[in-house]
């Protein structure tokens, strides 16, 4: 009997705990931290983190995903996963952020990868190809999956070469490395890359030149480059000894989802480096679910964590807001009375950045009396114009070769034109999820002719475009969470 399309992620699973788990035990008696009566559900965790991750990804967390997470980790996992439905997981807010996950190595990875470049092993490749194939499996589980999907599983596999990369550089001129003390359990962060795998910090005006490049927001670029000029006047009177006023850095971003906030997040994350504020400049993303937990005396853990992984960086709360939502029995006001704290004691070691819709991030600033002072500046995102949200639709099809003819670009400026803008307007996201729509539209129109030429498979034309009466099933989840 053929298994049903779900039972995909379940076999990736289960070929990933059954190849991993004898390479850990491997280890166990070797390497501190490894607690060999915990180690399937050390790899078990693993696989149920890559798995959000990759379900994450294109920030559309669909109900065959969501049913697939649950059959593959109900049975696994101690919680209550087997109960839920995708709704209640959509709900709860579980796998918001967990694309992170992909962006560095899990403690258990990282002990790998130390062990492979202390000895010459083979535990990374098979960890990596496992957790690929667990990638592969969530894609599958759309009838087209997005290029954002398959993305993500190729920023993973190059993510994990350079971490062995670098800990190969580590062992060679240092000898044997210690590995972590302890193995991460679910949502729980890591350490930045090593310094060696820094690249060289980019000059000021290359970093403002790609900023300026971004479509739109022209007054956020003007806020940036204000607080950049800031910067460098600061760095200068440093240099000549003279007084410098400090000023608080942190900032509140404020806009609808898919408007640029995690992209010029990232670029001042860069700007700091360059101009001295920070040393690392790395950006680290969390949110309410990777801070609030609902354990007495587990929060505030939870938010030294992020802290300690944006250290020397920036890090972006998204959706910082939903900190001051929750009854009696809530933890988000402990995370915020923590976040205060922390940018206090570390005001010299790193900057955060809380974003969110603007009335809501208003509330959140009165629910602490030292929240207003640590965050004095707050630049507003706006949402792009129909124009703008038609040049990032060209802009996404330049990178595959598409290109609108005519009548298409007309019936695309349309399409937008047609959408409501209320709160959680789509933007950015918006665009990407049209633009994939047309593709997919593009080859069934296409699929029945023997040999397309290639103007018309780079070309998509009006009738690949969704009707204006289709559009909100094409934006099915677009509201639902948009990028940052």
């Amino acid at each position: 009997m053929n298994r049903p399309p779900s039972a995909a992620l379940d076999d990736a699973v289960a070929a990933f705990v059954a190849d991993v788990v004898p390479e850990v035990e491997a280890l166990a008696d070797s390497v501190s931290g490894i607690d060999g009566s915990r180690l399937r559900s050390y790899v078990v965790v693993d696989a149920y983190n890559l798995s959000c991750g990759f379900i994450d990804a294109d920030g559309l967390h669909t109900d065959d995903e969501l049913w697939a997470l649950i059959a593959a980790f109900g049975p696994r996992m101690k919680t209550g996963l087997a109960r839920a439905t995708p709704s209640e997981l959509r709900d709860s807010g579980l796998l918001a952020g967990s694309r992170s996950y992909l962006e560095r190595p899990s403690t258990l990875l990282d002990i790998l990868v130390h062990s492979d470049a202390r000895d010459g092993g083979s535990r990374t490749a098979i960890y990596a190809r496992r957790a690929a194939q667990i990638g592969h499996a969530v894609a599958s589980l759309d009838l087209l999956p997005s290029r954002t999907e398959l993305d993500a599983i190729e920023r993973f596999r190059a993510m994990v070469q350079r971490a062995l990369e670098a800990a190969r550089a580590g062992a060679d001129q240092a000898g044997p490395r210690a590995a972590p003390a302890a193995v991460a359990g679910p949502a729980e962060g890591l350490s930045p890359d090593t310094d060696a795998a820094l690249p060289a910090a980019r000059p000021l005006e290359e970093l403002l030149a790609e900023l300026d490049a971004l479509i739109g927001l022209r007054e956020v670029k003007h806020e940036v480059h204000l607080v950049a000029n800031l910067l460098r006047v600061q760095q200068i009177r440093r240099e000549r000894d003279l007084p410098v006023l400090e000023a608080s850095r942190h900032l509140i971003f404020t806009g609808n989802p898919g408007t640029g906030k995690t992209t010029v997040a990232r670029l001042l994350a860069q700007i700091y480096r360059t101009l001295g504020v920070v040393e690392r400049g790395h950006l680290v993303e969390t949110d309410r679910s990777g801070l609030v937990a609902g354990f007495v005396g587990q929060t505030a853990g939870r938010v030294v964590g992020a802290f300690d992984r944006a250290d020397e960086g920036v890090l972006l709360i998204d959706e910082a807001y939903s900190l001051t939502r929750g009854g009696a029995e809530d933890f988000g006001r402990e995370a915020i009375d923590m976040i205060v704290k922390l940018v206090e004691d570390r005001r010299e070691r790193l900057v955060v950045i809380l974003a969110g819709y603007p009335e809501e991030m208003a509330a959140l600033v009165d629910a602490n009396p030292g929240m207003r002072s640590r965050f004095p500046r707050t630049i507003h995102f706006p949402d792009y114009s129909n124009d703008e949200l038609l040049a990032i639709f060209e802009a996404i099809g330049a990178e595959g070769r598409y290109q609108l003819d005519d009548a298409g670009r007309r019936a695309v400026l349309d399409w937008f034109a047609a959408q409501p803008r209320d709160a959680g307007f789509g933007n950015g996201r918006l665009a990407r999820n049209l633009f994939e729509a047309a593709v997919a539209n593009q080859a069934t129109r296409l699929v029945a002719r023997d040999q397309p030429s290639d103007e018309e498979l780079t070309t998509l034309t009006t009738a690949d475009i969704p009707a204006v009466e289709r559009a909100s099933a094409t934006t099915t989840g677009t509201r639902q969470r948009g990028m940052a």
